[in-house]
């Protein structure tokens, strides 16, 4: 009997370990940590009134509302990694962003709208407005001098173009960094970005949820820099891709929308 009892409890032992060294190899397979496959996800408060865009951080506005911080990165860690912040808002009619960054080695070269500013010191806003990417998905990069593109993509990424010229008129803009930094600043540059966009714009490209309490959006938040001395391709929500590339919205994070 004694014997039995011990060969069922060995079977057990070894039973136990396949499953866990199955959970460990998927683990190792996926490359990230167990508790990094938990969904991201960003509350968004509805605000009252609607902002200044002046590129404030601290302005009352936005006391209130909690940062989400970009601390993941793409490809080996990099030796400059600046600390950057995002908060984001909304209301009837805009949503509401503004980033922080603590950042060195900074440059800005693009001028013109829908220019390679992701070659500059950049911040990036990729976003579908709803909770299945099949729709298709935004993506909004502005540098550090204020100068954005901005896509959609749509039919899983076949079709592409840029956001119609009197649709951006509708943007407001605001950077802090006064300075001109087309030759790299090497000295500790703290800058901020801070924009609005009309949600009825959205709708000229793809289907869209108005936010409202209950709403749920697929988004990232993205800070690179590929043509400075000091590269980095650092994210909010993490991706699990052999190589820096932002365009994976399979790997976005969850905006909840509160009233």
């Amino acid at each position: 009997m004694f014997h039995r009892k011990v060969g069922v409890y060995g079977i057990m032992l070894v039973l136990h370990s396949l499953i866990c060294m199955q959970c460990s190899t998927s683990t190792i397979r996926t490359g990230m940590k167990q508790e990094e496959t938990k969904p991201f996800t960003f509350p968004v408060k509805k605000c009252s009134e609607p902002p200044v865009i002046n590129s404030v951080w601290d302005k009352a506005f936005w006391n209130d509302v909690s940062p989400a911080r970009l601390d993941k990165h793409m490809g080996e860690k990099p030796s400059h990694f600046p600390e950057t912040n995002v908060k984001l808002t909304y209301d009837n009619h805009y949503i509401y962003v503004i980033f922080s960054v603590k950042d060195q080695y900074v440059k800005a070269v693009a001028k013109k709208r829908n220019g390679k500013v992701w070659h500059d010191s950049c911040v990036e806003f990729f976003f579908t407005p709803g909770p299945d990417i099949a729709r298709g998905y935004f993506n909004f990069e502005a540098n550090c001098k204020g100068v954005y593109l901005f896509q959609y993509h749509i039919e899983n990424g076949d079709t592409s173009g840029f956001i119609d010229e009197d649709d951006c008129k509708e943007i407001i803009v605001s950077h802090s960094l006064m300075k001109d930094v087309e030759e790299e600043s090497v000295i500790p540059e703290n800058w901020t970005l801070e924009y609005r966009i009309p949600i009825a714009i959205l709708e000229n490209y793809m289907e869209v949820d108005k936010p409202g309490s209950g709403t749920r959006w697929r988004a990232n938040f993205y800070k690179c820099a590929d043509n400075t001395s000091h590269p980095h391709w650092l994210t909010w929500a993490p991706i699990n891709y052999p190589k820096p590339k932002f365009h994976l919205p399979e790997f976005f994070g969850w905006l909840e929308f509160e009233q």
